[in-house]
């Protein structure tokens, strides 16, 4: 009987393992063993290397290191600009009032909108003089700068729209995690005499904990792992002042055909997020204690 109730058990779980085994662990084996060779991806010729991509990315190559700063300054503009604009707009909409699922509505709807027409219609909005932004700027007397053809303003630009279409996902798991919190420790704290700001800072925040943490997991992955509004927009330009790794990623890739540095670099990717995200949990722990 148990061995009958073993084999039922791993027929269940089987087709999640099989799923797991082909479409997770075993790329994530290719990718190692691909990083560690030299494999033109035209000529099919490969030779092992050892770690010399690694070597070459982090010591001889000045490009990745641009490119790692790209990463994260998109990251650092993305994350925190979206967390705290879904936060504010799921505190709005948490609770009920007239047209509430309207506008919640229309902050989802950019999410499951093409990230193609997202990113080609921001592209036309966002051109120079002909650009429906700055003709909106110049009916108010501001002259706004040629968005996705000067550097600095070229990040700003992919940042600002990329938070605009994803903010609507993590407002939605704000809402659920505000709902869940009881009514009563708000009414308790009103009734000691607190504001509403300390309630936020001493009650909700502190029982948004987990919620945040899951959100910022994602946020982040998603900040270093973003590649269709790169090549939509700006294609890394202008003056690679957009290029971040995951690009940096499919151009070594796919346009100059080194696999085995592109997954080198990918394994690095891999890395940096897995650590920042440790980092992360360790320090939520610390809060918690």
């Amino acid at each position: 009987m148990r061995q009958r109730e073993a084999i039922e058990a791993w027929l269940f779980v089987s087709p999640t393992v099989v799923g797991f085994m082909l479409f997770f662990l075993g790329p994530l084996v290719a990718v190692v063993y691909f990083s560690l060779t030299e494999w033109n991806l035209l000529t099919q010729q490969s030779t092992f290397v050892g770690v010399e991509n690694y070597v070459d990315a982090l010591s001889r190559n000045p490009d990745f290191w641009h490119v790692l700063r790209n990463s994260f300054v998109f990251a650092l503009g993305l994350v925190p600009l979206n967390m705290s604009l879904a936060l504010m707009l799921a505190l709005a909409l948490s609770r009920p009032f007239r047209g509430v699922v309207f506008f919640r509505t229309i902050f989802f709807a950019p999410v499951v909108t093409s990230a193609v027409a997202w990113a080609i219609v921001w592209k036309f909005l966002l051109q120079g003089e002909a650009g429906a932004v700055n003709q909106l700027l110049a009916m108010v007397g501001i002259d706004g700068p040629n968005w996705l053809r000067e550097p600095d303003w070229a990040m700003v630009a992919v940042i600002v729209t990329r938070v605009i279409k994803m903010v609507g996902l993590n407002m939605i798991l704000y809402i659920a995690a505000l709902q869940a919190i009881p009514r009563d420790y708000e009414a308790a704290a009103r009734l000691e005499g607190a504001s509403s700001w300390q309630i936020f800072r001493m009650v909700i925040w502190p029982l948004l904990a987990p919620t945040t943490l899951v959100i910022f997991v994602i946020t982040m992955i998603g900040s270093f792992k973003v590649f269709d509004h790169i090549y939509l927009m700006t294609g890394g330009g202008p003056e690679n002042g957009t290029l971040v790794l995951a690009f940096y990623i499919y151009e070594q890739g796919f346009k100059f055909f080194n696999v085995g540095y592109a997954s080198a670099l990918a394994m690095i990717m891999f890395v940096i997020v897995l650590a920042l995200t440790v980092v992360q949990m360790i320090l939520r722990r610390r809060d918690m204690q």
